[in-house]
């Protein structure tokens, strides 16, 4: 008898554990914070700032519908500059950011959902430039504009390369035009659509340096069951053909 009433206080607790556990995964919110990367994320007016549903992309569609499956509530914020999202993830429980390439410097500080999309790097040029590259080395004698707080901006100040760095990547497609710089180093897709939003075609790749995969970086006290039921949705999403269904909406 005191045998059979141990069994059934052990089957009651792990059942409530197992409840509790449940409900407090059905209380957490994540904050979610973004930067404007077309054509990833973005403000739909275009501003430095926007909340929940002002907000879109091909990582933002993803994102919602990865929450979504997963079941698990959060607060999407777009904010300025890049550099400050990135601090307040990194530091802050319960927060999160993206889409970031997923870096070995980065790889620790950080639990990773992904990938969500690819991010190439390549240098470009005006369509008229007579610039040809082979290497990332034959670079260095050119003004290579770059994103403040970047990968790839790090990257290149990392290797020598000393970018000019700006707070906007958009802005580096004028100064390129212009002939402020003589390349762009910046993110395929995401560079040619941001040249398109400051009115500039034509840009010609002159190399590709670096493939790179975005991820949604959250904070390293995020719950790991959290960060495996996002994984799993995105998995999932992905095998239905979700994701390849969204990328097609805006490229």
């Amino acid at each position: 008898m005191f045998k059979r009433l141990l069994l059934v206080l052990a089957s009651t607790t792990v059942l409530l554990t197992g409840v509790a556990h449940a409900a407090d995964n059905a209380d957490t919110s994540l904050v979610l914070l973004t930067e404007n990367f077309p054509p990833y994320n973005m403000a739909k007016n275009g501003k430095n700032f926007a909340q929940d549903e002002n907000i879109n992309g091909i990582a933002v569609d993803i994102i919602r519908e990865m929450f979504k499956r997963a079941e698990i509530n959060y607060t999407l914020t777009l904010r300025f500059p890049w550099e400050r999202i990135y601090k307040l993830a990194l530091e802050k429980p319960g927060y999160g950011v993206f889409v970031m390439a997923r870096l070995p410097d980065r790889e620790k500080l950080f639990k990773w959902v992904g990938p969500i999309g690819p991010d190439d790097w390549i240098m470009l040029a005006k369509a008229d430039s007579k610039i040809t590259l082979e290497s990332l080395d034959q670079a260095r004698k050119y003004k290579i504009g770059a994103y403040k707080g970047d990968a790839i901006a790090e990257t290149l100040t990392k290797q020598g390369l000393a970018p000019v760095l700006v707070l906007r990547d958009q802005d580096n497609a004028k100064k390129l035009v212009h002939g402020q710089i003589d390349l762009w180093a910046t993110g395929d897709p995401a560079g040619r659509y941001l040249a398109r939003l400051e009115g500039v075609s034509g840009l010609k790749t002159v190399l590709r340096f670096n493939s790179a995969e975005l991820y949604l970086a959250l904070n390293k006290d995020v719950p790991d069951d959290i960060v495996a039921k996002l994984q799993s949705a995105l998995d999932q999403l992905r095998k239905e053909g979700v994701v390849d269904d969204i990328m097609a909406r805006y490229l």
